[in-house]
């Protein structure tokens, strides 16, 4: 069976994102003092009393509001209300109970879903204020005095939905997972292509940049494999970047990039490759990732003959330094070609993943000094001895010779093309590590 699902919800600013990096141990959630931080569903894990479960931080509810992001709010809080288990209700006590509170508590009661009731902001170490029990009111039973800042009262919280668990059983493993970083500027496509994928309007997509603003893990089964995409935040240029909230969405794709095995680097076709476009592939580039450069909005290109071979070589030109990338063009709006990006993406897994023996290397490396000579300089000749793999994701290979100095940047690019050539490892970066022997010679 699935694991069970806590959703935290409530009303903007009572602290539940808070709650959220509290629950799961570390700073996933951006946490501001800004009602709309939180926009789309964040999951993690998290265990108590010897259970796994998987805990969900939703935007604010607004129930009676006209602001198009705030009603996405609510639709995506809605749909975390529909597939929980268990439902956390977060008040504050600074405020008392609020006419917006009201109306979540009655969302809640006609969900018919078990509801635990959190009053927030209680970080007085002592008797509790008597205002708690003001949250009767909501008739959502006892209400449970909290402290997401400093942690106070969350083992209460958890073991009052851990009550409300079904029995354990067998619960499926979330391994072996490829993790998927779809990463571009604002307004390519990324929340639109995860939308595409999984069927369902999982993420908020909005005509304007920066909806986006958490990295959103959304896992995704089919008959390709197993996945967890991850949505991002537009990566714009720094000078761009004058919110203190859009500045953590920019790390918090970074760090997406970082815990990804295949990014997915989405371009607008309309604009072609522009100088963001080519940071934010020196990125994955830099980390060492597999990637796909995924060109957007094909459908909105005028197209004559020779149109898509002609944008490739443009794309492959302009990001020369990733050559290895295989480029897909799709229409997120359509679903043209969205399907082979699991095929790919598979691919690319797998490349990155290879492992090639000492033997087959140290083959390679003999026919390719038998085709090309090392070079010499003042008399001193290159001597390649032996090569071996050290890693993957990416493949990572060191090379013993018996001087650096002699081991010119063109040779290296000449013996990596080589492996390419004889093993494939198509989008994936390769490294390669000169180690000296040191022998004079």
């Amino acid at each position: 069976m699935a694991r069970p699902l806590v959703a935290i919800v409530g009303r903007p600013n009572v602290g539940k994102s808070m709650l959220f990096n509290r629950l799961a141990g570390r700073r996933l959630s951006i946490v501001e003092d800004t009602p709309g931080v939180t926009r789309d569903r964040l999951y993690a894990s998290c265990e108590w009393a010897g259970r796994v479960f998987d805990i969900v931080d939703t935007g604010g509810i607004e129930p009676n509001t006209a602001n198009e992001i705030l009603l996405f709010m609510r639709e995506q809080a809605m749909l975390a209300i529909d597939s929980a288990d268990v439902i956390v209700m977060v008040t504050e006590i600074g405020t008392g109970i609020t006419a917006a509170d009201q109306d979540v508590a009655g969302l809640l009661q006609r969900s018919g879903k078990p509801v635990v009731l959190a009053v927030n902001k209680m970080d007085a170490i002592g008797p509790n204020d008597p205002g708690i029990y003001e949250f009767y009111n909501l008739g959502l039973g006892d209400p449970i005095a909290l402290s997401a800042v400093h942690g106070h009262g969350t083992g209460d919280l958890l073991d009052a939905c851990v009550a409300h668990f079904p029995p354990p059983e067998e619960e499926t493993a979330e391994d072996g997972r490829i993790h998927v970083a779809v990463i571009g500027k604002p307004n390519v496509g990324k929340s639109s292509l995860i939308n595409r994928v999984l069927g369902e309007k999982r993420v908020i997509v909005a005509d304007m940049p920066g909806t986006t603003r958490d990295a959103v893990d959304t896992p995704v089964d089919n008959g390709y494999g197993s996945y967890l995409f991850i949505d991002t935040a537009g990566i714009r240029r720094k000078s761009k970047v004058n919110d203190r909230v859009e500045r953590f969405s920019v790390m918090r794709a970074q760090l997406a990039v970082e815990r990804s095995d295949v990014c997915l680097i989405m371009i607008d076709a309309r604009e072609g490759v522009t100088e963001q476009d080519t940071k934010i592939a020196g990125l994955a580039h830099e980390a060492g990732k597999a990637s796909i450069i995924v060109v957007n909005k094909w459908d909105l290109v005028e197209k004559e003959t020779r149109t898509m071979d002609e944008m490739r070589k443009r794309v492959k030109q302009d990001l020369a330094f990733m050559d290895y990338a295989p480029v897909i063009f799709i229409s997120c709006l359509t679903g043209q070609r969205t399907g082979r990006i699991f095929d790919m993406i598979n691919a690319a897994n797998e490349q990155a993943s290879m492992r090639i023996s000492t033997g087959r290397l140290n083959d390679l490396l003999a026919d390719a000094q038998a085709r090309q000579q090392p070079p010499t300089d003042k008399g001193r000749r290159l001597k390649v001895y032996y090569m071996t793999q050290t890693g993957v994701k990416p493949p990572h290979f060191v090379v013993f010779c018996n001087s650096r100095e002699l081991f010119h940047f063109s040779y290296q690019r000449y013996i990596e093309n080589r492996i390419r050539a004889t093993f494939g490892l198509e989008g994936t970066p390769v490294r390669l590590t000169i180690r000296q022997k040191g022998e004079n010679e």
